[in-house]
């Protein structure tokens, strides 16, 4: 599965990276990036709070093709 970050959104609160550390980074930009590639299954919990605590909803999954 993959994620991705609404970059026009993100407002760099940093509740994806409190809850899923190992998928999001929030860098000097004040904006919330994707380490990973492919979400792996471990960390799909994780990322699912992430994005329920992200206040601008600007965390979703990709809908693959």
């Amino acid at each position: 599965m993959k994620v991705q970050v609404n970059r026009d959104m993100c407002e760099g609160h940093g509740k994806c990276q409190s809850a899923a550390p190992e998928i999001f980074e929030l860098r000097d930009d004040e904006i919330s990036y994707v380490l990973v590639d492919e979400v792996p299954a471990e960390s799909v919990a994780r990322v699912e709070a992430a994005i329920r605590l992200c206040p601008r909803q600007a965390i979703s999954w990709v809908k693959e093709k």
